[in-house]
């Protein structure tokens, strides 16, 4: 693929960046830059966040309907669109395209949550409160809000975002990831291309300079945030003390308990789906196995061992491949430093994909660590590669009280076929998402996406109904008209006991 110069996206034109700094956006199969664009300086932001300012009033009073009707046509363009835009997904973070297809797929599922946005902005109304008094609720939109997205989920996390958001009625600026900017820009350019005005998704790419402006920017009302807990809790933080609502998704370290009933080749199954699958760069990536009695650790390490060295790893359009590379040389680097560092711990090495680092491009291999304890740096870090380290604990007791002692609570799993340890477990568990014999729990659209402990700032989960409630602000009204008003002054606080 020849290099080529990418635009940003604002009221409707493919505009350059004005900050003077090219960022570079890499093939990891082949570790070549492929495409070039102009960072977004905090004057290109604030310029997209002041379209949308502009845009707002005449975009909040256009029906719901018709913002739905819209949504359906942007539908037929992204069934009509997947495999272009999960093949520039592929190219430029590196998961195969089948996996790319697959997140299309699931950011599809949002957006004909959102053609359903009339029955979703449904509110309450209650006659007679109190005599000839009534009372209603209104959800309405909240002006300009941002997003700013991960590297992993090219396409699905953005459209966990401005969808819901546009079609609550609001304005949106999105801040793409710079290391896999392309299929952002083009589901910008269909969304448009499905009727959405100029002004109402305005798409830029950039790095700390665009998102400080985004979170000191008064006209912007609200900031979604999807990535790494560092990050996260900074938005978080400055967002919040410049008077925005903030829901901040951060980091994990998903665990999956094995009980000794599970069905272990089933159980086995899953585990490499959910540890190896997008090279490991998944937000709910099982990355520990809790094995509970050494029986079970044995036998899954045996059933696992074979599995983790025959992954087929090798570029996105190559026949046959299960795994790609990861995203760049510095996350590269960095899991090859977190495997070194749990040989030095003690841990033992089962599987060593680290030979896979000498082809071209940022690969790492499938590995696999046994007896991983909880002090080790593979255990407590999000390492966000393919390293899976099993942790063998002789109760449920114990391994309950590892997940729930962990500082991170976005996803976890157990694998059992005993009921009660099942309804145990999904009750007292200090997760946000939890599966049973589903290694990778992530919620539909119709539910909301997020996690507890240091895994989600602001207490806002994403899509679905708490979606939903981000994007707006309550308002109630209580009415009464002449008819139902008592003559003479009223000194009281007036209550449904006032009949």
């Amino acid at each position: 693929m020849s290099n080529h110069l990418l635009k940003h996206f604002i009221n409707g034109e493919k505009v350059s960046g004005s900050s003077g700094r090219t960022l570079s956006v890499f093939n990891p199969a082949t570790g070549k830059v492929t495409k070039t664009i102009e960072a977004a300086s905090a004057k290109d932001t604030a310029k997209a966040i002041q379209v949308a300012s502009d845009a707002f009033e005449e975009w909040s009073q256009v029906p719901p309907s018709k913002r739905a009707q819209i949504m359906f046509t942007y539908r037929e363009l992204i069934i009509k669109h997947t495999d272009e835009l999960a093949e520039l997904v592929s190219q430029e973070h590196g998961k195969t395209f089948a996996d790319a297809q697959g997140e299309v797929g699931r950011g599809l599922e949002i957006v004909e949550y959102c053609t359903a946005i009339n029955n979703h902005l449904k509110s309450d109304f209650s006659a007679d409160v109190s005599r000839g008094i009534d009372s209603h609720n209104l959800r309405q939109a909240l002006g300009v809000c941002a997003g700013i997205v991960p590297f992993n989920f090219p396409a699905m996390v953005p459209m966990w975002m401005y969808p819901v958001a546009i079609a609550c009625g609001n304005t949106f600026v999105l801040k793409l990831s710079e290391k896999v900017p392309s299929c952002g820009l083009r589901l910008t350019e269909l969304m448009h291309e499905a009727g959405l005005p100029n002004g109402v998704l305005n798409t830029i790419v950039g790095d700390k300079e665009a998102v400080d402006e985004i979170l000191t920017n008064p006209q912007v009302r609200a900031v979604s945030f999807v990535g790494s807990t560092g990050v996260g809790e900074y938005i978080y933080q400055e967002g919040s003390k410049n008077n925005k609502r903030v829901q901040a998704l951060c980091g994990a370290k998903n665990h999956m308990i094995v009980m000794p009933d599970a069905d272990l080749d089933q159980s086995s199954d899953a585990i490499i789906g959910a540890a190896y699958g997008s090279a490991g760069e998944r937000c709910m990536a099982i990355s520990v196995v809790v094995a509970v009695g050494d029986e079970t650790a044995d036998t899954l390490i045996e059933s696992l061992t074979p599995k983790v060295k025959s992954l087929k790893i090798g570029s996105y359009n190559e026949p046959g491949v299960e795994m790609g590379p990861v995203v760049s040389k510095e996350s590269q680097e960095k899991i090859v430093s977190y495997i070194d560092a749990g040989i030095n711990a003690g841990a033992d090495l089962k599987v060593d994909g680290r030979s896979e680092t000498e082809r071209d491009g940022f690969f790492v291999g499938g590995c696999l660590f046994d007896h991983v304890t909880s002090d080790m740096s593979i255990y407590t870090d999000e390492i966000f590669g393919p390293v899976l380290s099993v942790v063998r604990v002789s109760t449920y007791d114990e391994a309950l009280k590892l997940v729930n002692d962990h500082e991170y609570g976005n996803g976890t799993a157990i694998f059992t076929r005993d009921g009660d340890t099942a309804r145990h477990f999904t009750t007292n568990v200090k997760v946000g998402m939890v599966g049973v014999n589903i290694p990778i729990p992530v919620p539909v659209a119709m539910h909301s996406f997020g996690g507890w402990k240091r895994s989600l700032f602001g207490g806002s989960s994403i899509h679905g109904m708490e979606g939903v409630r981000f994007y707006t602000q309550l308002k109630t009204i209580t009415s009464r008209w002449p008819s139902g008003i008592r003559k003479g002054a009223q000194f009281n606080f007036e209550s449904g006991k006032d009949v």
